[in-house]
């Protein structure tokens, strides 16, 4: 799949803010940021009902699932993928090529008004990796960084 992305704190509280809002402006249930390795990044919402862990893997294999039809029909991808169900509606786009945005709701909200609101949020949620990635690139960059082979030495040492 993808590798690992290191999270920094300002940029992690960049996307909680953004999936918080984005609950509130699409009437959702529940936003949820997965990578695509199914790890869960950020949720918003109504998630003590939920099981956000299997949630997210689940969807990462439905990404990629949906990603296998796409290329046996000659497709790059489909960056967005609607469920429908009897009481909850699913909402998925994937942001950047990185990361998968899911968002849950109801007859409260709509489909058009998801959609409206998930654009903007994906704009702003790209932008942040990006920035992420940046980050990352720099020399030194690692949180691991300041860690010395002594420290690594008297850890395990005792």
């Amino acid at each position: 799949m993808g590798t690992q992305t290191v999270m920094y704190e300002a940029e992690y509280e960049q996307i909680k803010k953004v999936c918080d809002r984005l609950v509130r402006e699409a009437n959702a249930k529940v936003v949820f940021l997965v990578d695509k390795n199914g790890q869960l990044i950020a949720s918003s919402g109504e998630t003590a009902h939920l099981d956000t862990t299997s949630l997210a893997s689940l969807t990462a294999g439905n990404i990629a699932a949906t990603g296998g039809i796409a290329k046996l029909i000659n497709e790059k991808e489909f960056s967005q993928i609607f469920h429908e169900g009897e009481r909850d509606n699913l909402h998925i786009s994937i942001i950047g090529q990185r990361v998968i945005l899911v968002v849950i709701f109801d007859q409260r909200s709509s489909l058009g008004l998801v959609r409206l609101r998930v654009r903007k949020a994906s704009e702003e949620i790209n932008q942040i990796f990006i920035v992420i990635t940046h980050k990352a690139e720099q020399p030194g960059s690692s949180p691991f960084a300041e860690i010395s082979d002594d420290d690594i030495d008297s850890l395990f040492s005792s």
